[in-house]
């Protein structure tokens, strides 16, 4: 029962990881219905943007968390600007191979400037372990787990109740009937990825306080896709919820079948939702009558 509890625990916290960066691709594809395949490589970005910023103004987190928050969300606006916005109106595929191409530029651009050593990175919390009903865990991913659940409940708000919210999902729903009742597209577009970065930017900070400062973390964003297509790829909650669930079942893959399987568990629950419910378990039906 103990191995269990702890295997769940863990499970919670990388499936808390994989949740924040889900939600990233499910706000882009939901006001674009672009899979932002860069969205791996903004985590990993912002996390040594953060690092940066922590080095060299000594922040603690919270400060850390409220300086690099605009700065990601900044670098998004840029890249919607200079990558994404030319490619309006054109296939979309082409648009996700610029994502694409848009991913390894700012791989190549991190290791450039940061080089390709991994950093520990406290993100100015401490390394004390906190006992939760009997369960222990450190102060870092006791936020990680809060964040999701902050993140999860902020966004919920923001898409019900404010009004570029309900313009976002207005966009979602048809495009062009937003645009005939005056809802900028554009502006929408370029929100969205706004929202997205910031996002990563808590992932980020949180994933490399959890774990470590490498390159490669840019992987988690492939890793966190299986938790997209659980959830639904228009629903950001939902990919919180299919981020969880991802995360427990590798774990659980690894506790009590092996260590190999761990990697690929969720791809294997891609492929089951794919042939079963290909929607999601919180996406919306298209229904196309021809």
């Amino acid at each position: 029962m103990d191995f269990l509890l702890l295997l769940v625990s863990t499970g919670l916290v990388s499936g808390a990881a994989y949740g924040l960066i889900a939600m990233g691709f499910a706000l882009v594809y939901k006001s674009t219905g672009v899979v932002n395949f860069a969205q791996g490589e903004l985590v990993m970005l912002t996390a040594y943007i953060a690092f940066s910023l922590s080095n060299t103004f000594h922040l603690s987190f919270f400060p850390l968390i409220l300086v690099t928050i605009p700065v990601s969300m900044l670098i998004g606006l840029t890249l919607e600007r200079i990558f994404i916005r030319p490619m309006l109106g054109e296939p979309v595929f082409a648009i996700v191979m610029v994502t694409v191409g848009l991913a390894v530029i700012l791989r190549g651009v991190t290791i450039m400037i940061w080089g390709s050593e991994p950093f520990n990175f406290t993100a100015g919390l401490s390394n004390d372990v906190i006992q939760v009903a009997g369960v222990p865990f450190y102060p870092a991913q006791l936020y990680l787990i809060g964040a999701l659940a902050v993140v999860s409940l902020l966004a919920w708000l923001f898409l019900r109740f404010t009004r570029m919210g309900i313009a976002m999902r207005a966009v979602a729903a048809n495009e062009t009937a937003a645009l005939l009742v005056g809802v900028s597209v554009s502006r929408i577009h370029a929100f969205a990825w706004m929202l997205s970065a910031g996002i990563a930017a808590i992932a980020g900070i949180l994933f490399a306080a959890n774990f470590k400062l490498v390159p490669d973390l840019w992987f988690q964003g492939l890793k966190s896709f299986p938790a997209v297509i659980l959830g639904g790829m228009d629903s950001v909650i939902g990919a919180a919820v299919g981020g969880l669930a991802i995360g427990v079942i590798e774990n659980l893959a690894q506790g009590y079948v092996g260590q190999g399987l761990r990697e690929i568990s969720g791809f294997v629950v891609i492929i089951i939702v794919l042939m079963v419910r290909p929607y999601g378990l919180f996406g919306n039906r298209e229904i196309e009558r021809v």
